[in-house]
Formats: C-alpha cells, structure tokens, sequence
C-alpha cells in the first residue's frame, strides 16, 4: 500500500504541475479571470485578473492518475475496497463538477456570482445523497457513530443519514469558505490529507491510502502556482472538489467526526461566517472585522503569508490531536 500511496501522490503532483502550466495561459486567453467584490478588502482589488478555475488542472490530474492507480491496484488484489474508494472520488468529482457551473456562472455573467446558495446547496444535497446512497448499497457504511477521544459509539439508525447530510455539506462549503487568501485552502488540505495518510496505514485502514495520496499531490502541486503572490486561483471547481475529497476519506476511515478536529480551521471558517450573520442581524454589531475569519486576521494587519503559516500550524497541531483521539 505504501508504493500505492507513493505513486498517487508523486504522479497526481507532477502532472498538475504540468496541467496547470498549460492551463493557465487558456485561462488567461478566455478571460477566466476573478472578479473582486467592492465589499472584500480594498488590497485584494490588486488580485482582480488574476485566472481563476485553476481547479480544472489538479481535478484532470487526479482522474487520469486515479484512473491508472485503481486499475493497478486491481489486477494487484490491493487490500482496498475498490468500490468505497472509487464511489468516493465520483462524489469528490461531482462537488467539482458543481464548482464548475458555479465558475462557468460567473463568467457568463461577468461578476462574482454565479449560482445561488440555494441551487449550489441543492446540488450538494443531492450529490452527497447519492454518494451516502451508493456507499450503503455496496457495504460501504453503517449507521453506526463513532465519537473521537471518548470510544463511544451510537447506533443512530436513519438518524445517521441525516447527520451525515449535514457533515458532508457542511464540510464541502467549508473548504470553499477557506479558500480566500493566496495558498491558505491548498496548504491546510496538504496537511489535512497526509493526516488521513497516517491514519490510514496506522491503522490499516487502507481504503483512504490512494485518496489522500490524490488529496496531497493535487494541494502541493497547486501550491507551486497559488502560494502568494497566486498566478491562479482554484475558484469554486477546486476547493468543492478538496472539500469532497477530504470528507470522504472521514468516511473511508469510519470516523467521519474526525474531520471536525483535524479539519479545525475548516470549521472556524465557517462558524467566523455564521457568528458574524447572526451577531449583525441581532444586535446590529460585528464580532469580527470581516468574516470568514482570514479576512478579520488580513484587516488586523497580518500578511497572507503569516495567515496561511499561522493557519497551517493550526491544522498539524489539531491534526495531532486528532490522531490520538483515534488512539
């Protein structure tokens, strides 16, 4: 499993590398370009032109190296069950693909918005519901409850299906809250990915082996081109595509609230949103600066670079945590 591990992640680096050195002079001759909103913070207008959709490079990348490493795997009698994992990179495929319409809306339109929350929320739904559907229908999961730290488990019934709903949504617009400074969504996916790699041959769980070694290539190889000062960014295409893949690996582990610890910035992302929302509609004041809570640290002063550092060690050090909450 380690030569399957090492392979995904070497090939899947290496060939965004090169997709996205083709790619983004296309982008640049479509006009695939970011729109910046007046309401973001005035420096980010200097980003505006930048190409964005970058996702398309490390998405083609890990189909094509995927592809070749389930087939080999295969015809190898890989301890892995190939249908979890392959069930899981479509799911991972289609938050893509929901990305996409987004991007592609948005340069229809020629703004900063393209599908509404509600029809982007309704697509994940739906996606997320298909993958739950097929990973039951192959033995795939249970509708048991695992609780880090504390080895409790509960048997919710049809209960865990809506839980789990309401995990993988929220787990997948997480990433793409994330995914708003220069390198900050790549670098804590690189981190969250090599935790599953951990896990996974710590535990023998080798059904999440070839995804994390797809989920680390694509963020380290993307990283090259979007590490500050971004050449490209991954728009919606590729950070609900990472958010797919770093979800299902919590499922491929069956410990999907693990994500919660290890996915911790994830998660402080979106609760810096929500907070926000609710303390303005309320009280009429804001908690924060500006949320999602990258923006509160960029108008505090700190430089990208400090943010995406700050952030990332975060993540390991929650990434440890979580590790022994497994124990």
């Amino acid at each position: 499993m380690y030569l399957y591990f090492v392979i995904a992640l070497i090939a899947t680096l290496a060939l965004t590398v090169f997709a996205e050195r083709i790619l983004i002079p296309i982008l640049k001759s479509v006009k695939m370009e970011q729109k910046i909103l007046e309401i973001g913070p005035r420096w980010h207008k200097s980003k505006e032109g930048t190409p964005t959709m970058g996702g398309l490079g490390f998405i083609f990348a890990a189909v094509i190296v995927f592809v070749a490493v389930i087939i080999w795997a295969s015809l190898g009698n890989a301890d892995i069950d190939v249908w979890r994992v392959c069930i899981t990179f479509v799911f991972a495929f289609l938050c893509g693909a929901i990305g996409f319409i987004d991007d592609y809306a948005k340069f229809f339109k020629k703004q900063n918005e393209g599908l509404s929350a509600g029809q982007k929320y309704l697509l994940q739904l739906f996606c997320a519901a298909l993958y739950l559907f097929f990973m039951v229908w192959k033995g795939g999961l249970t509708t048991v409850l695992k609780f880090p730290f504390i080895n409790v488990e509960w048997e919710l019934g049809v209960f865990y299906y809506v839980f789990a709903l309401v995990l993988i949504t929220g787990i997948v617009n997480s990433v793409n809250l994330t995914d708003g400074i220069d390198g900050l969504a790549a670098s804590i996916t690189a981190i969250v990915g090599g935790f599953f790699a951990v896990v996974a041959f710590a535990f023998g769980m080798n059904d999440a082996v070839i995804m994390s070694g797809l989920t680390i290539g694509c963020a380290i190889g993307f990283l090259v081109y979007n590490f500050y000062p971004a050449r490209v960014f991954m728009g919606d295409t590729g950070s609900l595509f990472l958010g797919g893949a770093v979800v299902g690996m919590a499922f491929l582990v069956n410990n999907p609230l693990i994500i919660v610890v290890a996915g911790i910035v994830y998660i402080a992302e979106t609760l810096s949103v929500m907070l926000q929302v609710a303390s303005f509609k309320l009280t009429g004041k804001r908690i924060f600066k500006m949320s999602p809570i990258h923006h509160h640290f960029e108008k505090s002063g700190w430089s990208e670079i400090k943010i995406v550092g700050v952030f990332s060690l975060v993540t390991a050090l929650f990434c440890i945590l979580a590790y022994w909450g497994m124990m």
